[in-house]
């Protein structure tokens, strides 16, 4: 049981707070209700390129990770289709620092041309590293836009369509984009570690209470164009060996179907007892060096992928991994196939998951923003996983593998 309470101040924002009187830190995170689901298909990457802006000084802070290294600690984030996500992580006794350097690039982040130039570049390097000079880097680009199209937020990745959209973001563009999505009344403060409920309240108030609310707009997304029927690209690149990638759309985070299929992809590949390890990775002599099941946890409709690395590259090959990877999916919709004891070793090893990802005190800030943003309890989270029933996988693996078209990438080396 994770002890932790949550209050929000008059401008709307909400915050959580756990105790965790064993270690001497303290973690800060500040999760806002913005990534590039927010963006346009004529300006992708800037959700990314913002989050890097967000470090470049505001209005009273010339340099913000030097302020939290000369306070003993660390700092990052992260920016996904739906979400921006900043931390630090710092000793307890300086922990006023980063509620500090938090609120004053909360109030007005320094935007001007040179900080955009350099961030910039950065961003434009890191497509370049990540997407262009990396095996499978682009592999997202494909899958995306074959899945929602080229129009839907989610037909591209958080890194953007192309480096062009991000070199063309101007200062105006920042500016515009911090005013549409950053603000109290769009973000969750959670603080875990060294600290108590009181303190919290105190520094909250006093470093955040004073910014206005932004009055963020309702967001207003599309439905997406999922396939009608069955598609298969064929692409190249240089990469080392063949991959397969079948994605099947799938339900948005909080329904219940969600939930069935991530214990669903659990079954397929979690851990050396899955289904896929045994009887295809370590069961088709050699066929494949790696094959999983993942989901995409998107707040919107997402995809469920199927995933496989091949050995041998040829077209007789790439047919076998897709029918059985498809068989071995297919085979979860068979009345009775699923048993008690499997669906319960499933629920045990996520319910161990949990647990363990909740142990230390930076993750659980991490995972308390997230769940009070859904405005959920964090300790219903396994009663909640563990409400999937076998009839339940049944009834959602027929519903995707046999009734849902498809999208299947197959991403070959270059001849």
């Amino acid at each position: 049981m994770i002890e932790y309470n949550t209050f929000t101040l008059n401008n709307g924002l909400r915050v959580a707070h756990s105790c965790d009187p064993q270690t001497a830190m303290v973690a800060i995170n500040l999760l806002y209700n913005t990534g590039a689901r927010d963006e346009r298909p004529n300006m992708t990457g800037i959700a990314h390129l913002f989050e890097h802006l967000m470090f470049g000084g505001s209005a009273n802070v010339e340099d913000y990770s030097a302020e939290i290294e000369a306070a003993g600690g660390y700092d990052n984030a992260w920016t996904s289709n739906d979400f921006t996500n900043f931390y630090e992580v710092l000793p307890a006794q300086n922990v006023e620092t980063a509620f500090w350097l938090e609120s004053d690039r909360m109030l007005s982040p320094r935007l001007d041309e040179r900080t955009l130039a350099i961030q910039r570049q950065v961003v434009v390097e890191e497509f370049k590293q990540q997407c262009l000079n990396r095996p499978y880097g682009d592999l997202g680009h494909y899958l995306r836009e074959m899945l929602y199209g080229d129009s839907h937020p989610y037909g591209w990745p958080v890194i953007g369509k192309e480096p062009a959209h991000v070199e063309a973001v101007t200062a105006e563009d920042a500016r515009q984009w911090f005013f549409d999505h950053y603000g109290p009344d769009n973000a969750v403060l959670a603080v875990t570690g060294n600290i108590s409920e009181k303190k919290v309240r105190e520094l909250a108030e006093r470093w955040f209470g004073n910014i206005e609310s932004r009055h963020i707009a309702p967001r207003k997304l599309p439905k997406p164009a999922f396939p009608t029927e069955d598609i298969v690209r064929e692409v190249s690149g240089d990469v080392p060996q063949t991959a397969v990638t079948i994605a099947y759309p799938m339900a948005a985070y909080g329904e219940k179907d969600y939930f069935v299929a991530d214990t669903i992809t659990d079954i397929l590949s979690a851990g050396r007892s899955s289904r896929f390890y045994r009887k295809l990775l370590m069961g088709c002599g050699g066929l494949m060096s790696e094959v999983d099941a993942s989901i995409i946890g998107s707040e919107h409709e997402g995809f469920l992928m199927l995933n496989a690395k091949l050995n041998d590259n040829s077209d007789e090959a790439v047919e076998r991994v897709r029918r059985l990877m498809t068989e071995e999916a297919l085979r979860l919709a068979e009345p009775g196939e699923v048993s008690a004891y499997e669906l319960e070793r499933c629920m045990n090893r996520f319910e161990s998951t949990f647990n363990f990802s909740n142990m230390g005190y930076q993750a659980r800030a991490a995972n308390l923003a997230l769940a009070l943003y859904h405005n959920e309890d964090i300790n219903a989270s396994v009663a909640r996983q563990r409400q999937t029933t076998v009839d339940d996988i049944a009834r959602v693996a027929r519903r995707m593998f046999a009734e849902t078209p498809c999208a299947t990438l197959i991403y070959q080396p270059n001849n």
